[in-house]
């Protein structure tokens, strides 16, 4: 335990962050996120933080050494792709019952367990995760993770991110920590290039990333590893022989980035692959970076010439939809790097931003939304779900872009909404990206369902009643008896 206090000291410590910098030394020691509520599952904790970042290394066994519930409760949370391996896609835990903790089988169970995934499977490696319940009865993870190694020759990672440290921010950067601690820098590649790149903090999420690597192919950069989406182990062991690096979420993996920026001189920037413009600008930085570290300079030709093709049929395919959205009002709740990339790129067709979380954005983010927005009247820290529902239901919003937490508030005002987090299911990035998220927009405001439920029930209204006589004896009877029982005459029906 003493060795996971000095690591989150060192996490809390974040010297690339300008928001920790200016904090003394005692605000420094809080670290950036708001304590975990106890009993409150909402946002994650540390374990599920870790989970989140190195899950997606897809040829990799990831054991959870805990009862059943911690990894029923964090498996496949996210829909990361991968091009290849499944691996990661199989659950294994320990299961550790309440006699397992009382008779101090913990570690004899999880050396046991490790053999099991071994032999049956032969993964690259195999990461260990405590949770709250071994890490409080005292399992030394990291041990028994050395002596398998030594044991069945094979890597076994033990990433020490237990839920009670802290909030699953804080898991992100543990995990990034277990990174260079036991994978980066272990493995030699033979066929290192100029032209190398890690990207780092990008999830693959609905395969994003896969609109991205062939821009980059056809530029010649090679993307040395993509921490974590779709990678492979051996990548990511390799990773150190990069020459550039980009950060796509620096709340994320920011300390991962300074580090391999210290250890083995890859200069970093953080960018976006949201939009337009901003999927442009990365490419011309990643360019400039690799010209600076020793590539040949006439990439920089090349990347404006792809850039000016793409960008061309890009514009050309969101013409269509300019006139339908032009002065759409979109409310954006969401956080982190999305906070302002995406406002960014739903900005340069002309919908209009009438509010943008930044709960989950570091003091960057915040800074970039002031000057695409001019002002920062449009952002909010955080927006209670009755705030939500007042805003939607008042009509002050065509559409909310959200996670799936808050979709139920958007459908019972009656309101469209489109997920725009971990759950969805397009992808969004790059320049095809940047044409399939308007084209879900507009499929979502203009989806003949919003006008029918926003009409009058039927048991509201009536229909008219026709102005005639009856034609028989029987037929007024039972239409004064109609009438009678509900209380109404003829004349207090009306078109619905």
């Amino acid at each position: 335990m003493s060795s996971l206090r000095a690591k989150i000291q060192d996490v809390f410590n974040e010297p690339a962050c300008e928001q920790n910098r200016g904090k003394d030394a005692k605000a420094r020691k809080k670290g950036c996120s708001k304590p975990l509520t106890p009993g409150a599952a909402a946002g994650g904790c540390a374990f599920d933080g870790a989970k989140i970042v190195l899950q997606p290394i897809t040829d990799v066994a990831h054991l959870i050494h805990a009862p059943l519930a911690c990894e029923g409760n964090s498996w496949d949370n996210r829909g990361a792709a991968s091009s290849g391996p499944t691996l990661w896609r199989t659950s294994f835990t320990t299961d550790l019952t309440e006699l397992d903790v009382v008779m101090g089988q913990g570690e004899r169970k999880l050396f046991k367990a490790i053999r099991e995934i071994k032999e049956a499977y032969g993964p690259p490696a195999i990461f260990v995760y405590p949770t709250c319940v071994t890490a409080l009865i005292g399992d030394d993870i990291e041990a028994v993770c050395k002596r398998a190694a030594e044991k069945f020759d094979l890597p076994v990672v033990p990433v020490n991110a237990p839920g009670f440290v802290g909030s699953k921010n804080l898991g992100n950067k543990l995990a990034g920590e277990a990174l260079l601690d036991h994978v980066i820098g272990t493995a030699e590649p033979d066929d290192a290039g100029p032209y190398d790149i890690n990207i780092l903090g990008e999830f693959n999420l609905s395969g994003e990333f896969w609109l991205v690597k062939p821009l980059l192919d056809r530029l010649g950069i090679r993307v040395r590893a993509c921490i974590p989406g779709d990678a492979r182990y051996l990548d990511i062991a390799s990773a150190h022989r990069a020459r550039a690096a980009m950060m796509v979420c620096s709340t994320a993996l920011i300390n991962l980035a300074r580090k391999m920026e210290q250890r083995w001189d890859i200069p970093f920037f953080e960018g976006s692959f949201y939009g337009i413009t901003d999927t442009s600008e990365a490419l011309r930085q990643i360019s400039q970076l690799l010209v600076k570290k020793g590539a040949d300079p006439e990439i920089l030709g090349r990347t404006e010439a792809l850039i000016a093709d793409e960008e061309a049929i890009a514009w050309k395919k969101l013409a269509a939809y300019r006139p339908r959205l032009q002065g759409k009002r979109v409310l954006l709740n969401t956080g982190g790097v999305k906070s302002w990339s995406v406002v960014h790129a739903l900005m340069e067709i002309g919908i209009e931003i009438v509010g943008t979380s930044v709960k989950k954005s570091t003091v960057g983010d915040k800074e970039r939304i002031k000057q695409i927005l001019k002002d920062d009247n449009h952002m909010f820290e955080q927006m209670t779900p009755r705030e939500l529902y007042a805003m939607l239901s008042e009509h002050k919003a065509d559409i909310m872009l959200s996670g799936g937490r808050t979709q139920f508030i958007a459908l019972k005002a009656k309101t469209p909404w489109l997920d725009i987090n971990q759950e969805r299911q397009h992808p969004y990035a790059g320049y095809d990206g940047m044409v399939e998220l308007v084209r879900q927009i507009d499929l979502a405001i203009r989806n003949p369902i919003w006008r029918q439920v926003r009409e009058p029930a039927p048991w509201d209204c009536q229909p008219a009643v026709r102005e005639e006589l009856p034609s028989t004896k029987s037929e007024a009877v039972t239409l004064h008896a109609v009438q009678e029982l509900a209380g109404t005459t003829a004349d207090d029906f009306g078109e619905c």
